[in-house]
């Protein structure tokens, strides 16, 4: 898709609960055990440590992000983007995002749970500087496939803002 690869044309910002429907969508097309509507209602009502994003392309949402943030460490929650816009770099850019909103936060390290079987996320994750320290046996109850648990240090939110590309800069 021509067109798509200007950094303008992307957006970034918090989600809302009107986001929720274009966000079921995401959720049911990116995992095999996706999020209930309620579930995110309540993650952006009622859990003061979650954070969430929407990635925007032309005004359509195409992606977002979760993770909570609790002390200095930020867990992500999830991270998806819609099936016709996978490919591009596009989960990458959306982890930057995530990764640079962290920091700017305050947060110092970062983690998430990944399937043993997913490495396309996996190698994602290591190019991000994440690195694994672990399983969590028996993780996904759909298939009691292993979680292999990744951290990452955070750079101080003082050198976020020097990265090229930052959306929230523009």
């Amino acid at each position: 898709m021509e067109g798509y690869g200007q950094d303008e044309a992307l957006q970034f910002r918090l989600m809302t609960l009107n986001d929720i429907p274009d966000v079921m969508v995401i959720e049911h097309e990116a995992f095999t055990m996706p999020w209930t509507e309620e579930a995110f209602r309540n993650e952006l009502t009622n859990n003061h440590f979650a954070k969430y994003m929407v990635m925007e392309l032309e005004g359509r949402a195409i992606g977002y992000a979760g993770m909570w943030t609790i002390m200095d460490e930020a867990h992500i929650t999830n991270i998806a983007v819609r099936e016709a816009y996978r490919g591009r770099k596009l989960g990458e850019k959306l982890l930057d995002e995530l990764m640079r909103t962290a920091a700017y936060l305050g947060m110092e390290r970062m983690t998430l749970e990944v399937r043993v079987s997913n490495l396309v996320a996996q190698r994602l994750y290591e190019k991000k500087g994440f690195e694994s320290a672990g399983l969590r046996k028996g993780y996904y109850s759909d298939n009691q496939e292993d979680a292999m648990i990744m951290w990452a240090n955070l750079p101080p939110a003082g050198r976020s803002g020097e990265e090229e590309g930052s959306v929230m800069d523009s």
